[in-house]
């Protein structure tokens, strides 16, 4: 494999809220799945599934500590039609002492442009992808 991402990963992405009372359903921005194809040393690309709907991926990915993406997921379907949203991510680190610990990738995401009335550009959400290669193909 040319990096660290490449593989299947399940994605949640929240609202930022500073609300401690805020219920934890009101946090949920998206949840679906990231696939990430080993592309070309230093970029990114794949998909990012919502059930039948999908934004198609494509980027770079940076080698360090802690490794790095940031990526542009551009609508792949008709009901996404439109939407483009900016990612940008950091691959956790182990820790020495950790027990079972899981890849993830910790980041943030940004609507770069407008969607349906209410959804304005500019928007900007937390996410965490947790590596989970048992997942079936798409």
């Amino acid at each position: 494999m040319n990096n660290q991402f490449a593989g299947r990963w399940t994605y949640r992405s929240f609202h930022n809220l500073p609300d401690m009372a805020a219920p934890p359903d009101a946090l949920k921005f998206a949840v679906g799945r990231w696939d990430l194809a080993d592309a070309a040393f230093g970029t990114i690309k794949g998909r990012l599934s919502f059930g039948d709907d999908y934004l198609v991926l494509n980027g770079s990915c940076y080698f360090g500590n802690p490794f790095s993406l940031r990526m542009q997921g551009i609508g792949g379907t008709p009901d996404t039609k439109g939407w483009i949203y900016d990612y940008q991510g950091f691959l956790v680190p182990a820790w020495p002492n950790g027990v079972d610990q899981v890849p993830a990738i910790v980041g943030t995401l940004v609507r770069t442009v407008r969607h349906e009335p209410n959804r304005p550009a500019g928007y900007v959400a937390s996410f965490i992808a947790v590596w989970a290669p048992d997942l079936p193909p798409l």
